[in-house]
């Protein structure tokens, strides 16, 4: 799950802005289409944080956005299943919603995504909302695989995919290996049994392999050979996701790591520059925000560029890792009863469909878009990452985007796996028994899903 703002981890905030663009829409037809010159005066976007909400402002300059449309955001955090929750309620109402108060747009995550792919809730992006096959032809093919339903319906778009690399700090690297190249330090983590090597070697220097109990987690969970849950709705939990536990219990009893959680302050203040964390698992999100973010700490800005300022920018690089993954992704979802048909069509094609916009949120942000062929240029360009120590990372990425399979996905994802690590915290704090650990983790589940059986 993705957290890029820790204010909106601990409170639930609505955030309404009102935006003027400078065309009306453009009408584009679509099968759920109403009178062309009807639109909808409030378009109701629901998320989990600001994210795209940043992003909508790459929509608003296409000059699509009619000029009497208010736009709504309406945010809840993701955690302990608290935005699908408030989401949930709302679709509950959408029938008998008056039009200004009906959700237009909402996003959903890899976690839960087929959750409402497979509802009624969702319309199929082609046959609805209008846009074509050809539209679509640029985008992964794993993140149409993501929302797609059990019929071969397509019921959501997104503007990134999410490839996930190690990123690790060049000082620290030359430092326990001698190189901080790329290639080189690659071979060096090439495989679990390379980078458990690396982890004794950076110990015995004073380092921390990892910052946690949950860093590497992804990457295993990526990498199972059967989903969370099957057709019998009983939960299984695959040998990989195991092997994150003995690998993570291991990295305990030796030192390997510092005990700390995802997003807790001990994980940030391992990224920034007092941090002797060797480095960290993160999809395209996690480094051009979040580690960015906590690397810089109080970035200084020169000419309106951010500088080094601590001394740490720079210091990171990027490389493949022991297996490919890919972690988090945000998903447009047009909502069933939308009156603003149109204008999603309109957001959902220049925020997804359209390269020349995605090369420039990629060119401006560094965030990782949804377009092949824009990606596959930029791989092969002179583009470099001033944070990365100049590196080109887009090319990495490009490498890993490719290897991403879908096909152990479930709708019970996002919760499976935070009761999960959450169960395991125990173990790995010595405060039970592996047995008692998982217990408690399938008592946690089936509460939470009471459908699921193990």
């Amino acid at each position: 799950m993705k957290r890029r703002f820790s204010s909106l981890l601990l409170v639930v905030m609505m955030v309404v802005m009102t935006v003027t663009g400078c065309g009306k829409s453009d009408g584009g037809a679509s099968a759920v289409e109403k009178d062309p010159q009807k639109q909808g005066k409030v378009l109701n976007i629901y998320c989990w944080n600001t994210e795209f909400q940043d992003r909508f402002e790459y929509f608003k300059k296409s000059g699509k956005l009619p000029s009497d449309v208010k736009v709504n955001f309406v945010i809840t955090p993701n955690e302990n299943n608290a935005y699908q929750n408030a989401l949930d309620a709302a679709l509950l109402k959408q029938k008998d919603a008056a039009d200004d108060d009906k959700i237009d747009m909402f996003l959903i995550e890899a976690d839960y995504a087929l959750k409402y792919v497979d509802s009624d809730h969702t319309l199929d992006v082609i046959n609805d909302v209008g846009l074509s096959k050809d539209d679509i032809k640029d985008q992964y093919k794993y993140t149409q695989e993501i929302v797609t339903n059990d019929k071969g319906v397509i019921k959501g778009v997104t503007w990134q995919a999410t490839p996930g690399l190690f990123a690790y700090r060049r000082s620290i690297a030359k430092d326990v290996l001698g190189t901080d190249d790329p290639v080189k330090v690659q071979e060096a983590l090439a495989t679990w049994d390379k980078f458990d090597s690396v982890a004794a070697q950076a110990s015995a220097k004073g380092y921390k392999m990892l910052s946690g109990y949950d860093d590497s987690y992804r990457v295993f969970s990526n990498n199972v050979s059967a989903p969370w849950v099957g057709a019998d709705n009983k939960i299984k939990i695959d040998p990989n996701i195991m092997k994150w536990v003995d690998q993570t219990k291991t990295y305990t009893e030796k030192g390997y790591n510092n005990k700390s959680a995802l997003w807790d302050t001990t994980w940030a203040a391992d990224q920034g520059p007092k941090g002797k964390v060797f480095g960290f698992f993160y999809s395209t999100w996690g480094i051009n925000f979040t580690l960015l973010g906590n690397a810089l700490e109080t970035p200084v800005k020169e000419g309106g560029k951010e500088e080094v300022g601590n001394g740490i920018y720079g210091d990171y690089a990027v490389c493949k890792g022991p297996q490919s993954y890919y972690w988090g992704g945000t998903w447009i979802c047009a909502a069933a009863g939308t009156d603003n048909a149109n204008l999603v069509k309109d957001i959902m094609y220049t925020m997804t469909c359209d390269s020349a916009t995605m090369t420039k949120i990629t060119e401006d942000t560094q965030d990782y878009t949804n377009t092949v062929s824009g990606m596959n240029k930029l791989a092969n360009s002179d583009f470099k990452s001033a944070f990365l120590g100049g590196q080109n990372h887009i090319k990495l990425f490009a490498e890993s985007a490719s290897k991403i399979s879908m096909k152990n996905m479930s709708a019970y994802d996002q919760g499976l796996n935070e009761e999960f690590q959450k169960a395991m915290k125990d173990y790995f704090d010595g405060n039970v028994t592996k047995d008692k650990a998982l217990e408690n983790f399938y008592k946690a589940a089936t509460e939470k899903y009471p459908n699921l059986t193990h």
